[in-house]
């Protein structure tokens, strides 16, 4: 009879095929570089991840090999992946709000005024990461199978199999976070562009000239009625012309 303590032999699953779209890209018109290049930094930190365990798993390092594709290693790509993006976003919109501003002249003051700020950023990079918001329920369920995995003895042959499904439920649930980043970023990017038309369609308020041209130029009038002799000269005035030499 088989000895209850040894344990079960880890092999790691192929991510690739469940990854899908975060694989493969979306290939949606218009996507911004900046989000492809954390798109395929993120497949790179997970293949690698994946890479290690099954060294680990090769060398018999079983904590290891399960720790390498844990909770903690999922949940740090996509936080990389969706902190990167967010900056990217804001820097983009950014110059684009800075360009429409200056296009217009719009002060320096209100320039500044209308570019997104740090806190305006953190709002962002929330939006955007509650579109994983399934995923971590996802990760909850294999952080609870690789403990039992790691306990399991080679008579249960199921824990590593329900391990393995947990883990390509991670990749799947990851495709769909995907997805719905990218809707998010297309929201994100119509509401900065309607932000976008109403900065270029400041203009500066008549009221200061109005304020001080209308006085000036109702003085000089009067002024010129004045030295043309079509109206009396005030007496301070007569005062300050015997002034003059």
């Amino acid at each position: 009879m088989t000895s209850p303590k040894l344990l079960i032999p880890i092999r790691i699953p192929e991510l690739g095929p469940s990854l899908g779209k975060v694989l493969g890209g979306t290939h949606r018109v218009n996507v911004d570089p900046a989000v492809e290049r954390h798109r395929v930094a993120l497949v790179g930190r997970l293949l690698e991840a994946s890479g290690e365990a099954r060294r680990l798993a090769t060398d018999g390092a079983r904590t290891g090999a399960v720790a390498a594709l844990g909770l903690e290693v999922w949940l740090d790509a996509w936080e990389r992946a969706v902190g990167g993006i967010a900056r990217a976003l804001v820097d983009r919109v950014n110059a684009r709000l800075d360009a429409k501003a200056r296009a217009v002249h719009m002060p320096r003051r209100l320039r500044r005024k209308v570019l997104l700020d740090t806190a305006e950023e953190r709002g962002l990079r929330g939006r955007l990461g509650a579109s994983g918001a399934g995923l971590v329920a996802v990760l909850d369920v294999l952080s609870r199978q690789g403990e039992r995995l790691l306990a399991a003895p080679v008579t249960e042959r199921d824990a590593l199999e329900q391990w393995q499904q947990s883990v390509l439920a991670a990749a799947r649930r990851l495709e769909a976070a995907w997805l719905a980043l990218e809707d998010q970023l297309e929201l994100e990017s119509q509401r900065w562009e309607q932000v976008g038309d109403v900065v270029a369609r400041w203009r500066r308020p008549l009221w200061p000239i109005i304020a001080v041209g209308v006085p000036t130029l109702a003085a000089a009038c009067w002024l010129g009625l004045v030295v043309g002799g079509y109206a009396v000269a005030p007496q301070w005035l007569q005062q300050v012309w015997t002034l003059i030499p």
